[in-house]
């Protein structure tokens, strides 16, 4: 929803709860019952829908797609209720197979890694930088997480240089303590690089072999490190969607780290 008209610009598109996708047209004035008072302008197709500004809490940013294409609803319409209908059995339908998905999850046994060790201890010093609040609650959380009966499935959200990255090197050093196979997923070959990078740097003192396996990595190179993760000689491997291709197989994969660029997935 819109916090107050002066985030509203003129000529962008808006959804109104009952009548759906519309463009603000401005700010009016009209007399009702020889009362003026202040409305917003809504084109809409076919006719044009004027808001009390008290009522702005039932319009809201148009996040649907491209502006450029998007169609407006017809004031009357069946348009709008059809696509509330369609999307809300949508929604049902989503929620009940997270639902079943986090069933089956509870019901399966997880690995529970060890606590952490001196190794880690000795990790968490090398760190050049002080921990904040948020981010020791994370890595307290996830490590937590790991250490328990459950499957873990937890997401790290956070700005830019925030230490998501921090927190995910923690938990893949202690999946790695546990004998166990991290997978890093970025996007991007470019994040695959940097991430590989910050790895080998922050582990280059401790028993942690890392691999990074792109585009940027030659056939032959590609298919010895393909080798290496099967055969357990590689600890981490930092990779696009090129970790997914079938010739992939971990030895004992324990931990599954995807990169969103905004949030780190730890899985």
């Amino acid at each position: 929803s819109f916090g107050d008209l002066a985030s509203i610009a003129l000529g962008e598109l808006v959804v109104h709860d009952e009548h759906g996708l519309g463009k603000y047209r401005g700010l009016v004035k009209l007399s009702l019952r020889g009362v003026t008072q202040d409305f917003l302008h809504l084109e809409y197709g076919g006719g044009s829908l004027y808001l009390p500004v008290y009522r702005l809490g039932v319009v809201h940013r148009f996040v649907g797609g491209s502006p450029e294409t998007a169609r407006l609803d017809k004031l009357g319409g069946s348009t709008w209720t059809d696509k509330r209908r369609r999307v809300s059995a949508e929604t049902k339908k989503m929620a009940e197979e997270l639902l079943q998905l986090y069933a089956q999850r509870q019901a399966l046994p997880g690995h529970a890694f060890p606590a952490p060790d001196v190794i880690f201890a000795e990790f968490e010093e090398s760190f050049a930088f002080e921990e904040t609040t948020d981010q020791e609650r994370a890595i307290r959380e996830v490590l937590a997480d790991m250490q328990g009966e459950t499957p873990m499935d937890r997401l790290v959200c956070g700005d830019v240089g925030y230490g998501k990255t921090e927190v995910a090197l923690r938990a893949t050093l202690l999946a790695v303590l546990g004998g166990k196979q991290v997978a890093v997923l970025a996007p991007t070959t470019v994040l695959v690089e940097q991430h590989f990078v910050t790895f080998s740097e922050r582990f280059r003192d401790f028993p942690v072999r890392v691999a990074s396996l792109s585009r940027f990595r030659s056939a032959t190179e590609q298919k010895a490190i393909v080798r290496a993760i099967d055969e357990g000689k590689v600890d981490v491997v930092v990779g696009t969607h090129r970790l997914l291709s079938r010739d992939v197989r971990f030895n004992q994969l324990g931990l599954i780290v995807i990169d969103e660029e905004q949030r780190f997935g730890v899985v």
